[in-house]
C-alpha cells in the first residue's frame, strides 16, 4: 500500500509518501506565509524522486487541523481535488496527535499550539495516542489544571514527529469522502467572531 502525507497546517510543511510502512520519501520544511506556492513543487518532487505517479497512491493522509487556517485550507483542498478526481480515500488527522508521536520519557504528552491571547489549541494523549484530554480550543491555564502527573509538554519546536506511529494507527480506519474533508479549526475564524460580535 503506497500512501501520501500532507501536512500544510503547522509551522512545518511535511509532504511523504509511505510505500508499505517504510517512509519513502520525506519533506519537512519552514511552512512561513506562502503554504500555496511552495506545496505544490515539494509534492511534484515527493513524485519525481520515488517515481510514482499521484494515482499510484493507496490512501491519503491529511492534516486537517486546528493550526494555521490558511494553511489549512491549502492541504484539504490538495486532498480533497486529489481525492475527487482520482477517488482516493481520504483520512484526516489531527496536527495535536501528530505532535503526540514525539518520544518522551512521560506518560503523557501534552500537545499545545499557540491560539493567541493566551488560548491554545490543546489536547493530552497516552503513548497509545489515546485521548486523556480531548482536544479543544481552551485557555492555558485552564487546560493546565488537567495536567496529570507524568507528563512532557510538546510544541512545534520541540515535536520529533513519528509519523509512521500515527499512519499505522489510522492505517484502517474508515475513509472519509472527500466533499466530507472539512478543516477542523476548533474555534471559529475571526471572519465568524466578527460576524456574531
Amino acid at each position: 500500500m503506497k500512501y501520501l502525507f500532507i501536512d500544510t497546517s503547522a509551522d512545518n510543511l511535511i509532504i511523504a509518501i509511505i510505500d508499505d510502512d517504510k517512509i519513502i520519501y520525506y519533506s519537512n520544511i519552514s511552512n512561513g506565509k506562502d503554504t500555496s506556492s511552495k506545496v505544490m513543487p515539494v509534492l511534484d518532487e515527493a513524485f519525481k524522486k520515488t517515481g510514482l505517479n499521484v494515482k499510484d497512491i493507496d490512501k491519503m493522509f491529511v492534516v486537517n487541523g486546528p493550526g494555521s487556517f490558511t494553511g489549512i485550507r491549502v492541504g484539504v483542498t490538495i486532498a480533497k481535488t486529489i481525492g475527487f478526481c482520482l477517488n482516493i480515500p481520504i483520512i484526516p488527522i489531527s496536527e495535536l496527535e501528530l505532535l503526540a508521536t514525539t518520544s518522551t520519557d512521560t506518560t503523557y504528552n501534552v500537545s499545545l499550539i499557540d491560539a493567541r491571547r493566551g488560548y491554545v489549541y490543546g489536547a493530552i494523549y497516552d503513548k497509545n495516542l489515546d485521548f486523556f484530554v480531548k482536544e479543544s480550543h481552551v485557555l492555558l491555564e485552564q487546560l493546565k489544571k488537567k495536567y496529570p502527573n507524568s507528563y512532557t509538554i510538546i510544541t512545534s519546536s520541540n515535536a520529533k514527529i513519528d509519523l509512521l506511529k500515527v499512519i499505522k494507527k489510522h492505517k484502517n480506519d474508515e475513509p472519509i469522502h472527500p466533499h466530507e474533508l472539512k478543516p477542523n479549526y476548533l474555534k471559529k475564524t475571526e471572519a465568524e467572531e466578527n460576524l456574531n460580535g
